[in-house]
């Protein structure tokens, strides 16, 4: 906890040096751009119905602490250009070192924890955009983003290491654990079964074209080399390939979007049905690892977002993944439907605070069902048995106080209705606070 709240500090303490960054632009070249961030998440269970527990399983009565801390430093190299690289420093856990819950609770609690503060570098891509034509627009000097104009016409490219969501499933009101809800598949269609490591990045090559209302989007990107694993194919050997059309609008003068995405990811995926029938021969617990073979696995999400009024904001995901053959880089979800309102503070005297509310209800296959059920374990759940399956239903509710620039103080919480699909466990209340801040 100590050093968790040493580095926050030490962040924070960066921010008057460097500024804000409309600040900062008058004392760097315009060719570099140096951004930061620092997020510190405390979040804890209480007691809850636990008559058993497996591998995989949420624990009651706990409470755990992640923080990171990362710089944005880019460069224009040429004309329509932009080079960055993430460092990042992290440390912590999740509840349950991030097991127990196909929808975990916090986004910001990655597959690997560890006590002591580590380096990794999250992203370093390249992209290029290439103007068409058309009006032009103004861009925000922000983190990944120089400031400057371009045309609404246009095609972008994007080479190197970074997240599958910076490109894909993106929505205006669900989508930063940093800034908004901290639920995975909230801020992600649960069933997006999107290629990363254990940290939630890739290696790969996206292009998008911008013409009009309308985007159109598609990328490949290197799976991991096993699932959840913490190291990523190099050669494209097992990799995904993701398709995504957009289109943006105006509903009584403000701003909406919609966009639908395909996702197609090749390797070497295990069946269900196949790990179920050698544990019956066999008289052991199934295991996909047993079973895998070079197969394809599909899914396809709807992701909407509209303003309503100037204070208000409201979205919706929708996604469903073929359900017979288990999920690899994500989580354990093969259906999902969300829904959420954002309001900000102008109606209370607040207008810089923000308040969310937001559900989620997550499913899985009978033949998922059952392999839990014989006591197999997925990339998050597992509870050793699954007598009795239900649909996952968590609720969240966050609200986002601003008491000085560039601080952020947030009060999250969260119910889950049978965890890890299991109706003998739960409801689990998760209490969050969390502190971020950004120059």
């Amino acid at each position: 906890m100590r050093i968790s709240l040493a580095l926050i500090a030490g962040a924070v303490a960066l921010v008057p040096v460097a500024g804000r960054a409309g600040d900062t632009a008058p004392l760097l070249p315009n060719w570099l751009a140096v951004h930061g961030q620092a997020t510190f998440v405390l979040q804890g269970t209480p007691g809850f119905s636990s008559p058993y527990a497996g591998t995989n399983s949420l624990t009651p009565h706990q409470r755990k602490e992640t923080i990171d801390a990362t710089l944005f430093v880019g460069v224009r190299p040429w004309k329509g250009a932009e080079i960055w690289i993430n460092p990042e420093m992290d440390q912590g856990f999740g509840l349950s070192n991030t097991l127990g819950v196909a929808g975990f609770p916090s986004a910001e609690a990655y597959k690997v924890g560890k006590k002591h503060p580590y380096f990794r570098l999250q992203r370093a891509f390249l992209r290029q955009t290439i103007d068409l034509g058309g009006e032009t627009e103004t861009t925000e000097g922000e983190a990944n983003q120089f400031a400057g104009t371009h045309s609404a016409n246009r095609i972008v490219v994007t080479a190197g290491k970074f997240g599958v969501g910076d490109i894909f499933d993106t929505n205006k009101y669900a989508h930063d654990p940093r800034g908004d809800f901290l639920n995975w598949s909230l801020v992600d269609a649960g069933s997006f079964d999107y290629a990363a490591d254990a940290w939630g990045y890739s290696t790969g090559i996206a292009a998008e074209w911008y013409q009009g209302a309308w985007a159109l989007r598609a990328g490949g990107f290197n799976l991991s080399k096993i699932p959840n694993g913490e190291t990523l194919e190099t050669g494209f050997g097992q990799y995904q390939i993701d398709v995504e059309v957009e289109h943006r609008h105006q509903i009584a003068g403000h701003d909406g979007a919609v966009r639908v995405t395909l996702f197609r990811n090749r390797g070497n995926f295990g069946r269900f049905d196949d790990a179920l029938a050698l544990a019956s021969a066999t008289g052991t617990a199934p295991d996909t690892a047993l079973v895998r073979g070079r197969r394809t696995r599909l899914g396809a999400s709807i992701n909407i977002e509209q303003a309503v009024t100037d204070s208000i904001g409201v979205f919706a995901r929708a996604g469903v993944a073929n359900g017979q053959i288990e999920p690899y880089d994500f989580t354990d979800i093969d259906r999902t439907a969300s829904a959420g309102i954002a309001i900000d503070g102008a109606g209370w005297g607040r207008k810089s605070d923000t308040i969310g509310i937001a559900a989620v209800v997550n499913g899985i296959s009978r033949t998922h069902e059952r392999y839990l059920d014989a006591g197999g374990i997925g990339v998050l759940v597992g509870d050793g048995r699954l007598p009795h399956p239900g649909a996952e239903a968590i609720g969240e509710v966050d609200y986002v106080w601003k008491p000085v620039k560039p601080l952020e103080v947030s009060f999250d919480y969260q119910i889950v209705r049978n965890p890890g699909y299991n109706r003998d466990r739960g409801p689990a209340n998760v209490f969050a606070v969390r502190v971020h801040t950004a120059f």
